[in-house]
């Protein structure tokens, strides 16, 4: 697995938000961050767990996301965010650990 981005929740509004409405959140500052650090404002009405809204999360991209959520504590089931993407959220020590899969063109369904 190797690092992707740290998440952190916030409730101020950030410059360059992006808004993505299935979730019902913005995100913003991954580009801008050498150390791929993302803000993150959630809507009132989002279904994440608290744990995810109110405490900050590593993620790490890995090739296989069943295998990297085996037998672990699942908070967020894989599920696909934008296209050629799956990603899931595990608590692991009472943090939210989230784990990327890119999905290329050729094995994507």
């Amino acid at each position: 697995m190797k690092y992707h981005h740290l998440g952190i929740p916030t409730t101020d509004k950030k410059p360059g938000e992006r808004h993505i409405p299935h979730l019902k959140m913005y995100v913003s500052g991954y580009e801008e961050s050498p150390f791929n650090i993302e803000w993150m404002r959630f809507e009132e009405g989002n279904k994440l767990p608290e744990l995810v809204k109110t405490v900050p999360h590593v993620a790490f991209e890995v090739d296989d996301l069943e295998a990297a959520i085996e037998g672990k504590n699942v908070i967020i089931e894989p599920n696909s965010p934008s296209k050629g993407l799956r990603v899931a959220f595990i608590e692991d020590n009472g943090a939210p650990v989230e784990f990327l899969e890119y999905i290329h063109a050729e094995t994507e369904e």
